[in-house]
């Protein structure tokens, strides 16, 4: 058990982060896998958010299923450009997050734009290259989703080398045309923090104009179309007891992609990989595969490694390690900030 968490949250925090149901009253459904009431699931919430262990409740959507273009960005910056830097990209309301890592590629962001932009991923990315004063960044996008999905174990119970089966991956993923503008209030009312009272979907309904049956068909239809991962609970993962995380970063075989898709497959299996993707490589950066493994300490990040390096048999890999924090936001998408800033910017 983390010491974090109070062992009878630890329940209660595992069902959050699973899923919660469209129903009319799902913190009472929530109750009922814990042994709560609906008053008390809302009240240990409430106490959660409080005390920064609850992020945040509500849609988590497939960036690229909606239209986006998103990318993981590494930049070169000199240490007198940094303040600068960070500034700069930190503007940006398509990046959400931001760290620095211990790395000559120190600045690391991910930035998401939306199907109407003007400038596009790499027009806006060069953008901020110019801008932000970096002397090399690297556009690293997916090229593979392996795995993604951040669910932590605050029951202490998991082990650095334990396997469990991926809930998100390529194959969730259907081809789906542009959303109707109804699906598109949808996604900006599901992307808000759930309110929490006893009928919460009830009055996200209301605000569509949808009966509640309507509401939920259409909850349904982004759920198995995998424009929508889950709805759920995201943490604080320090302090839910995560306190580190590493960006473990592998160059697999690039002549041989069966070979890579299979390795790939293999981290994505480790429990406490929340993300595994493969991404390009350049002459400068050989590292096609990525993962995030989180841990309580820094050494069992280092076990979890250790452990995928001894299965895969890659052993030219680096442990990149945030050690300050400049930005983290969720995505929040038709806001219609980023075209804003193009026009302030381009």
């Amino acid at each position: 058990m983390n010491a974090t968490v109070r062992t009878d949250d630890a329940a209660l925090l595992g069902a959050l982060q699973e899923s919660i149901p469209f129903v009319r009253h799902p913190f009472a459904e929530i109750g009922e896998r814990c042994g709560l009431t609906e008053e008390q699931v809302l009240a240990r919430i409430a106490a959660l958010k409080a005390e920064r262990v609850i992020r945040q409740i509500s849609a988590i959507f497939d960036t690229r299923s909606l239209g986006y273009a998103s990318s993981l960005v590494a930049a070169r910056i000199a240490p007198e450009q940094l303040e600068t830097a960070v500034e700069v990209i930190n503007a940006h309301p398509g990046v959400s997050h931001n760290y620095l890592r211990n790395h000559d590629f120190n600045l690391w962001y991910t930035i998401a734009v939306p199907p109407d932009s003007g400038l596009g991923l790499e027009g806006t990315v060069r953008r901020l290259h110019e801008r932000s004063g970096a002397e090399s960044t690297r556009l690293l996008p997916t090229l593979k989703l392996f795995k993604i999905g951040v669910r932590f174990d605050v029951g202490g119970v998991s082990k650095p080398g334990e396997r469990s089966r991926p809930g998100y991956t390529e194959k969730s993923r259907r081809a789906v045309g542009p959303l109707s503008d109804l699906e598109i209030e949808f996604v900006r009312r599901m992307q808000r923090d759930l309110e929490l009272v006893p009928e919460p979907f009830v009055a996200v309904a209301g605000e569509l104009g949808l009966s509640f049956d309507e509401a939920a068909a259409m909850h349904r239809r982004f759920l198995d179309d995998g424009r929508m991962r889950r709805f759920a609970a995201v943490l604080h993962h320090r302090k839910a007891g995560f306190r580190a995380n590493a960006m473990g970063v592998w160059a697999g075989p690039a002549d041989d992609p069966g070979a890579l898709q299979q390795m790939g497959e293999t981290m994505a299996g480790f429990q406490a990989v929340s993300h595994c993707y493969q991404r390009p490589s350049y002459p400068d950066w050989p590292y096609n595969l990525f993962t995030m493994v989180h841990g309580q300490s820094r050494e069992e990040c280092e076990e979890t490694l250790a452990e995928i390096s001894r299965e895969t048999g890659i052993a030219d890999r680096l442990a990149l390690y945030s050690t300050e924090e400049f930005k983290k936001v969720r995505v929040r998408y038709f806001t219609g900030e980023e075209l804003a800033w193009e026009a302030a910017k381009a």
